[in-house]
C-alpha cells in the first residue's frame, strides 16, 4: 500500500520484499531510472519497487494542483458510488491526495482508512486530517503483502496509480475480496498503455489484464466508462 505512487523519485530503492506498493500510487516519469528486477508477478510482469519514505519531500509533487487536470479525483470518487456512512480504504494513500474527496463522500457517519506501507506518509496524513478537520479519517501503516484489513470491514477500496506495483496480485486480490462487505467493490485506477505519463511501458497493465486478475481472485470485474485523459478505471465487485 504504498506510496508507491505517482512520480518516480530522483532516487529509487528496492523494496526488499518485492512489496505490494500499496494500493494508491504515484505517476512515475517514464525516464526514471529502473530498479533491479524483483520477483515477477503471476502475470509475468516485474513490479516497480520504489520507496517514498519522506512525505515532506513529496507533498509538492503528489499534491501538485496540476494533477487534478488528469487525475480528476472528483470524477473518480463519483464513479465509486460511495453511500453516506460507508467505510472506504485508500490503499497507497501517500500524502492523502484522495483523502479529502473520500472524506466528503462517506459523510460524518462514514470512515476513511488511509493506508500506506511508509510510516512517514501515514504520519503526514494523520497531521493533514487534523489540520483539515477530517474527523472521519484514520491513517494506518500496513504490511507489504496485504491491506491489513479485517474480514468484511470495508465497502469500497480505492487503488489509485499503484496496481502495477504489486508483485503478487493474485494473492493480494483474495485479501481485498475477503475485506469487502457484501456489495463491496475495489476500484483500480491506473495508466493506459498509451498514456503520456506513468511508469515505463513494460510495467503498464492493460485494463483487460486487471479485469482478469480481479476475476481470478474471486471478484466480478469490468472496465468502467469514464473520461480520464491518461487512465482507466476497473471495478471488481464482491
Amino acid at each position: 500500500m504504498s506510496s508507491l505512487r505517482r512520480f518516480a523519485p530522483p532516487f529509487v530503492s528496492l523494496l526488499l520484499a518485492a512489496s505490494a506498493c500499496g494500493p494508491g500510487a504515484r505517476p512515475e516519469v517514464s525516464a526514471a531510472p529502473q530498479p533491479p528486477a524483483a520477483s515477477a508477478s503471476a502475470s509475468g510482469h516485474h513490479p516497480l519497487v520504489h520507496r517514498f519514505e519522506k512525505a515532506d519531500e513529496w507533498v509538492s509533487v503528489f499534491d501538485d494542483p496540476a494533477r487534478d487536470a488528469w487525475q480528476r479525483p472528483s470524477e473518480v470518487v463519483a464513479r465509486m458510488q460511495i453511500a453516506d456512512g460507508s467505510t472506504v480504504a485508500d490503499l497507497g494513500t501517500g500524502t492523502g491526495y484522495f483523502v479529502p474527496y473520500l472524506s466528503r463522500a462517506v459523510g460524518e457517519r462514514g470512515h476513511v482508512l488511509a493506508l500506506d506501507i511508509e510510516p512517514d506518509m501515514v504520519r503526514y496524513v494523520k497531521e493533514r486530517a487534523a489540520r483539515e478537520k477530517l474527523a472521519n479519517v484514520e491513517a494506518r501503516v500496513v504490511p507489504l503483502d496485504g491491506p491489513g484489513l479485517e474480514a468484511a470491514s470495508v465497502d469500497r477500496v480505492l487503488v489509485a496509480d499503484t496496481w502495477h506495483h504489486i508483485p503478487e496480485r493474485g494473492a493480494y486480490v483474495k485479501k481485498l475480496r475477503d475485506a469487502l462487505r457484501a456489495g463491496g467493490a475495489v476500484f483500480v485506477v491506473d495508466y493506459t498503455l498509451e498514456s503520456k505519463m506513468g511508469p515505463p511501458k513494460q510495467h503498464r497493465l492493460a485494463p483487460e489484464q486487471v479485469v482478469a486478475e480481479l476475476e481470478a481472485g474471486g471478484l466480478k470485474a469490468e472496465i468502467l466508462k469514464e473520461d480520464l485523459p491518461e487512465q482507466y478505471v476497473v471495478r471488481g465487485a464482491r
